[in-house]
């Protein structure tokens, strides 16, 4: 059974690798299909704007921050691509198709729009638990009763362990290996 799951995902992900996908759209593997994720809107991009060049003012040279790299959960058969990535810069070595794995990203940031909030804050939440990343940072600009950014840390079990809730407009403290306050009153309203 299990060289049957490991060809289907071999089979997966070679198409993901060979797809041509529409200008700005994305494609990730969800359920053993192939999915289009659509472009993000205008105050999409300003929030990873300025959550990237928060990330690189204080980071060292030898950890990057990516948007849109492919990310793999190769034991769940899942390819992401966040919004934001962390990672060491050393890991990107390879082939340029080639995803890198969940398990070695150091923050993952996915930023709701209104096509992919149920799935950034259920399925991909899941998923990063269970790679697992450490850090997972959610900013829910569709969360009721206003847009909130949540950081979920200590992944145990498939599942994290402590996560910290705050509306737009109030500081999120990322721990170390970052140690930074990051500031979200700049962040649009939907």
């Amino acid at each position: 059974m299990a060289v049957e799951s490991d060809q289907q995902w071999s089979y997966l992900l070679d198409t993901w690798r060979e797809l041509d996908a529409p200008e700005g759209w994305r494609t990730e593997i969800e359920g053993g299909r192939i999915q289009l994720v659509p472009p993000p809107g205008k105050q999409h991009n300003v929030i990873a704007a300025r959550i990237h060049r928060a990330l690189n003012r204080l980071l060292p040279d030898d950890v990057e921050v990516f948007q849109t790299l492919g990310t793999q959960i190769a034991g769940l058969e899942k390819l992401y691509i966040p919004d934001l990535v962390v990672v060491d810069a050393e890991l990107l070595a390879g082939e340029d198709e080639d995803p890198i794995d969940a398990s070695d990203i150091l923050l993952a940031v996915e930023i709701t729009s209104r096509s992919t909030a149920r799935r950034d804050r259920t399925k991909k939440l899941w998923g990063y638990a269970h790679a697992p990343v450490p850090l997972y940072l959610l900013v829910d600009r569709f969360d009721q009763p206003g847009p909130t950014v949540t950081l979920y840390s200590e992944p145990s079990d498939g599942a994290y362990g402590q996560s910290v809730r705050v509306p737009f407009g109030k500081p999120v403290e990322l721990p170390e290996p970052f140690g930074i306050t990051l500031d979200t009153t700049g962040f649009p309203l939907p």
